[in-house]
């Protein structure tokens, strides 16, 4: 048997890995377009369903939760890097009201059966949150949630490809497009040649729903536009810093080793693959960063990286075969959450690619689900 996948952010890859561990005969076709989400997120890894999400995604999260760092050990007892680190995280705000509120949450979410990924819940006084992320202001207070983690996305991309090349798998750098007989997906035309299989992954990402349209089928996906700016730190060290959620503006910043600072980032859905970073939204990123973090006013700007989050119509993932297409499956739709939850996508296509059932219930997810376009 052969599978093709198409797409080599962490869904792809996830796939592409899952397939050759499992002896299945495998290409990963990959154009890396400039702004891929994964290269671009900040990686903070949030395993577990916010309350307030649909509960649709409950039992989809939860799995991803318990695939996740299983996962990471794997390839890390495979010799491979991934940057994932459970360094923990922390909601904060300057409002007791709302630390308690979120506090409160968080520990009946944790306490309540398959949870186990949240990990120690604790309730932080003010200056608490600052001790373990210095640039925070001292006034704020907050929640601290062990289960976070990071993860570098280009590495553990690197990772999950190159432990499935030592497993067989065939890499090609190549624009790909899908390749119908009149009756189903039969494989891929990809650098001038033409590649068969007996089924193809479109993990894609934003792309994937341009893939699917010369077979006229229309897939609930759109690309999200972010800015994200990294810092550095002159002189300090960044190692054991938690993930900072501010709760009033759901905005997000964590660090890396040695010095980095990962603040931001815009969404842009508007802006659909205009690749570019703007004076609106670095001036966005850099005002609010500072605005929560003075103390970023001293820091080094290294870079603003610009991603193409695939976001969904109904915020739902986007997973399983096309009814009136065979031969194809489709993983995409994660939006802002595919580092935390690709992983887990990326293997379940890969089980579907194979005639296995998923353990889930994939019909909300089905690719091709009717979902009108806003203002439509």
């Amino acid at each position: 048997m052969r599978v093709i996948v198409i797409g080599g952010g962490i869904v792809g890859a996830s796939a592409a890995f899952h397939l050759a561990k499992r002896g299945v005969s495998t290409i990963l076709v990959d154009r890396a377009h400039p702004g891929q989400a994964t290269a671009a997120g900040a990686g903070i890894v949030f395993p577990w369903p916010f309350p307030w999400a649909a509960p649709q995604v409950w039992e989809f999260e939860l799995r991803a939760a318990d695939h996740y760092p299983a996962l990471m050990a794997e390839l890390a007892e495979d010799g491979e890097a991934t940057g994932y680190e459970a360094v923990g995280g922390i909601s904060v705000s300057a409002d007791a009201a709302t630390a308690d509120q979120e506090f409160e949450l968080v520990k009946e979410l944790a306490a309540q059966r398959g949870f186990g990924g949240i990990g120690r819940v604790e309730r932080l006084a003010p200056g608490e949150p600052a001790e373990r992320f210095p640039l925070l202001p001292p006034s704020h207070q907050g929640v601290s949630m062990a289960g976070m983690a990071r993860v570098d996305g280009r590495q553990v991309c690197d990772a999950l490809r190159n432990a499935a090349e030592k497993r067989g798998l065939r890499y090609l750098q190549a624009e790909a497009e899908l390749v119908g007989d009149g009756h189903r997906i039969t494989g891929v035309r990809a650098g001038g040649q033409e590649y068969r299989a007996d089924s193809v992954i479109v993990a894609a990402g934003a792309w994937s729903a341009r893939l699917l349209a010369p077979f006229g089928v229309q897939i609930p996906v759109f690309p999200v536009r972010g800015q994200i700016t990294h810092f550095a730190l002159p002189e300090r060290s960044t190692r054991d810093w938690p993930c900072v959620r501010i709760g009033e503006r759901d905005y997000y910043m964590l660090a890396f080793p040695p010095n980095r600072i990962v603040a931001g980032a815009t969404r842009e859905p508007e802006a659909g693959f205009d690749y570019r970073v703007t004076g609106g939204g670095l001036q966005q990123v850099l005002t609010e960063a500072i605005d929560i973090t003075p103390a970023l006013a001293e820091a080094t700007v290294l870079e603003t990286r610009v991603g193409f989050r695939p976001g969904s119509r109904d915020s739902l993932p986007i997973l399983g075969g096309v009814e009136p297409l065979p031969g194809v499956l489709v993983a995409t739709g994660l939006g802002a959450e595919g580092l935390t939850f690709g992983p887990y996508q990326g293997a379940v296509a890969a089980r579907l690619a194979l005639g296995e059932t998923a353990e889930i219930d994939l019909r909300p997810f089905r690719p091709d689900r009717l979902v009108a376009v806003p203002g439509s």
